[in-house]
């Protein structure tokens, strides 16, 4: 969805107007607070709000996350309160363990509301991660985008909103991010591989031979070739609706992709275990050309329920062949991000 945008240009002028869009929703549907009481709209009058729908293996989330940090450091002096939205995708996203050590790990120090039950999501009528919801000192949503990009004019839209609320002047100058593994923007250029799924109720470009067997353990091989953007089993897995679970040591995925970065939900089966594996890029060892959750050798180990990157490039950027060897049983896949 193309969120509306007027002025950019103009955004600091006494004529750039943003429309109101509504009320701040409610968040009492939240199943639980992280870094913060609970927070209700009413409480939050006079401070300019900034709303953020996440679940923490989104890789679009991911991205966008050195900004909203970024945005939250800056402003909450000058009034701006920024709350984040943690709606799961995937079944082991409602454990707040995991949730609270991602929170943990990717630095995000602003107030989280736990939507489990999709009541805030609802609340808002909300349809996407990430989203951004941005509300005025009156309560009054003025402005919200999807997805990534755009992060200057939403800066300036919080610069505004604070100016408007009788902020000191929050000024014009704008965040500069030095965003690292998993945050770095994704190469749009070169990209030619969109997220897919590995269990069979979203999956698409499925290529081993006799296609999923549902819900059961089932021996699947890898063809001779596949085509950009298909995928393929190689040994015992039971593919279930949400994820493609290993059975035996050394089963392995393949796919065909074009794009700077292969990232993949992974984690293993059972809590307090680890899973080893291997990854390749047209048969050889990943060298230079692996992610921050593999050495050069191409060897890693799942130890959490995550988004692992495991192939960032550094040169041209072309169709090949990305294969992941598991070492040992019990690794749950979910889905592939690419960037």
């Amino acid at each position: 969805m193309k969120p509306h945008w007027l002025m950019p240009a103009g955004l600091h002028t006494t004529s750039a107007q943003l429309p109101v869009e509504g009320r701040l929703p409610s968040f009492e549907g939240a199943t639980g607070w992280l870094n913060s009481p609970p927070l209700t709209a009413d409480g939050l009058r006079g401070k300019v709000v900034l709303v953020n729908f996440w679940t923490y293996t989104c890789i679009n989330w991911l991205r966008q996350l050195p900004y909203v940090r970024a945005w939250a450091g800056k402003y909450a002096a000058q009034g701006l309160v920024v709350i984040g939205v943690h709606t799961p995708e995937f079944s082991f996203e409602h454990n707040l363990d995991n949730v609270r050590r991602a929170v943990q790990d990717m630095r995000v120090d602003y107030p989280v509301a736990i939507d489990n039950d999709y009541a805030v999501w609802s609340a808002f009528d909300n349809h996407y991660w990430p989203a951004l919801y941005f509300a005025d000192a009156q309560g009054r949503i003025r402005h919200h985008h999807f997805g990534e990009g755009e992060y200057q004019q939403s800066e300036m839209v919080i610069q505004m909103l604070l100016a408007e609320g009788g902020s000191a002047d929050p000024g014009h100058d704008l965040v500069s991010v030095e965003a690292r593994g998993l945050e770095a923007a994704a190469d749009w250029a070169a990209l030619r591989s969109p997220e897919n799924y590995t269990g069979y109720g979203r999956t698409e470009g499925f290529a081993s031979p006799g296609g999923v067997v549902p819900g059961k353990s089932y021996l699947y091989t890898v063809p001779a070739g596949l085509r950009l953007n298909e995928w393929a089993l190689e040994g015992d897995w039971t593919v279930e609706e949400e994820a493609a679970t290993l059975n035996t040591a050394g089963g392995k995925i393949a796919c065909r992709f074009q794009a700077r970065d292969v990232n993949m939900v992974l984690g293993p089966t059972a809590p307090g275990t680890s899973v080893r594996f291997r990854v390749l890029i047209d048969g050889q060892s990943a060298g230079a050309d692996h992610g921050t959750d593999v050495d050069k050798q191409g060897s890693g180990t799942l130890t959490g329920q995550r988004v692992y990157q495991l192939v960032r490039q550094h040169g041209p950027v072309t169709e090949r062949t990305f294969e992941i060897a598991f070492l040992d049983p019990g690794a749950a896949t979910y889905s592939f991000t690419f960037g």
